[in-house]
C-alpha cells in the first residue's frame, strides 16, 4: 500500500492511519484540505477487499470533501474517515470510543460525522470520546440529528434545476426517476420525488429497502445490477461511486444524472463522456451537499433548523451557475466545478 503515490493522493495534509488491537479497529483518517477551515467529513465503515482500496477509497472522499465544503460556500477544509469491518469485526461500543479517541488526537482539525455504515447512535458512542463529532440528536429546532433528510432536500432541489436546463421542466412532476440505493439519502428522496409527482424506479442490495420502498411510495423495484440502464428522464445513484465509466455511459438511457453518490465518476475523462452522450451531470459534491451543510451549522450552533433548510435550497441555483458555464465554455460539467471549488480553496491559502 502507497499513499503518495496513490492517484487520489493529490497533496493531502495528513494521514493518519489507526489500529487498536484490544477493540479491533482498523481505520484510515484523512485530511486533504484546511484551508478554509477545519477538515469536516463523515467516517464510513465499509467491508474493503485491501487495505489498499479502503486507503484509495478515504483519499477520493476526502478529497471531494475539500471540494464540496467550498462550493457549499463553508469555512470548513475537506475530510474523511473509513473504518474497516474486518472479518473479525465486532462494532462494539469500545471500537467507536476508540476512533473517538483517534479523532481526538488530531485536536479540531478533522470533525467526523456519519456516512456509509454509520448512524446517529454510533456517533453518540464516538462522542464519548471527542467533542470533534456532529450528526448528535438535536432538540429545539436546532440544527443536527441525521443529516441524510438535508442531504435529500438538496438533491431534490438539485433534480429541479436540472430539470428546468435540460428539460425546460418547471418541476418534477411526471417525470420518471430510476433510484440507485434507497438508504437513508435514497428513501427521503424518494419519499420527496413521490411527493412532488415524480414515478419512481429504485434498487438496492438490500431487498427490504426496496420492498419498503414500493410499498410505501408505489415505486417499481429494479435489479440491482439493471437499474443504472433505465429509460428514465432521471438517474439518481444514491450508493457508492465509481459507477459511471467508459463501461457503463454508453447503456445509459437518461438525459439528467443527479444523485448523492459520492465520486460517482470513476475517472474525469468520464465527465467528457457524458457530455459527449448528451447527458447533463450534476457534479456529485455540488448536489449532495446538504448533509454536510447541515452539518456545518450544528457544529457552529448558529443557525436553526430553518435556516439549514435555506441554505441547502440554494444548491439548485448554484448547479443552474454551473450548467450554464459548462454551456458557454462548451467543457464538462465536472471540469466547471472543480475549477470553481479549486479556485475558492486557491484564494484562502
Amino acid at each position: 500500500m502507497s499513499v503518495f503515490t496513490d492517484t487520489a493522493f493529490d497533496d493531502h495534509e495528513r494521514v493518519l492511519f489507526c489500529s487498536d488491537a484490544k477493540t479491533g479497529l482498523q481505520a484510515i483518517i484523512a485530511i486533504h484540505s484546511t484551508a478554509l477551515g477545519p477538515a469536516a467529513g463523515g467516517c464510513r465503515m465499509w467491508n474493503y477487499a485491501s487495505d489498499a482500496e479502503a486507503l484509495h477509497d478515504v483519499l477520493r472522499l476526502s478529497q471531494g470533501m475539500s471540494y464540496k465544503n467550498a462550493m457549499a460556500g463553508l469555512h470548513f477544509g475537506g475530510g474523511k474517515a473509513v473504518i474497516m469491518k474486518t472479518s473479525d469485526f465486532n462494532g462494539s461500543d469500545a471500537l467507536f470510543e476508540r476512533f473517538g479517541n483517534f479523532v481526538d488526537t488530531l485536536n479540531g482539525d478533522y470533525i467526523t460525522a456519519e456516512d456509509v455504515g454509520m448512524t446517529v447512535q454510533i456517533m453518540q458512542t464516538i462522542a464519548r470520546t471527542t467533542k470533534h463529532v456532529t450528526g448528535l440528536p438535536t432538540a429545539g429546532g436546532k440544527a443536527g440529528g441525521d443529516p441524510s433528510p438535508k442531504t435529500a432536500f438538496g438533491i431534490f432541489c438539485g433534480i429541479e434545476a436540472a430539470a428546468r436546463f435540460k428539460l425546460d421542466r418547471h418541476d418534477v412532476s411526471g417525470l420518471s426517476v430510476a433510484v440507485q440505493g434507497v438508504g437513508h439519502v435514497g428513501y427521503h428522496l424518494c419519499k420527496l420525488l413521490v411527493e412532488a409527482g415524480a414515478s419512481l424506479k429504485v434498487a438496492d442490495i438490500d431487498d427490504a429497502r426496496v420492498q419498503r420502498i414500493c410499498d410505501e411510495f408505489g415505486a417499481t423495484g429494479v435489479a440491482p445490477d439493471e437499474i443504472l440502464y433505465q429509460s428514465v428522464d432521471v438517474l439518481a445513484p444514491c450508493a457508492l461511486g465509481a459507477i459511471l465509466n467508459r463501461t457503463t455511459i454508453p447503456k445509459l438511457q437518461t438525459a439528467i444524472i443527479a444523485g448523492g453518490a459520492n465520486n460517482q465518476l470513476e475517472t474525469l475523462e468520464d465527465g467528457q463522456r457524458l457530455a459527449d452522450a448528451g447527458i447533463l451531470y450534476a457534479p456529485d459534491y455540488v448536489i449532495n451537499g446538504g448533509g454536510i451543510i447541515n452539518v456545518a451549522c450544528e457544529y457552529d450552533g448558529d443557525i436553526g433548523d430553518e435556516g439549514v433548510t435555506q441554505l441547502v435550497a440554494e444548491i439548485g441555483p448554484r448547479l443552474t451557475g454551473i450548467f450554464e458555464e459548462a454551456a458557454r465554455k462548451g467543457e464538462p460539467t465536472n471540469v466547471i466545478a472543480d475549477a470553481q471549488a479549486r479556485q475558492i480553496i486557491a484564494a484562502a491559502d
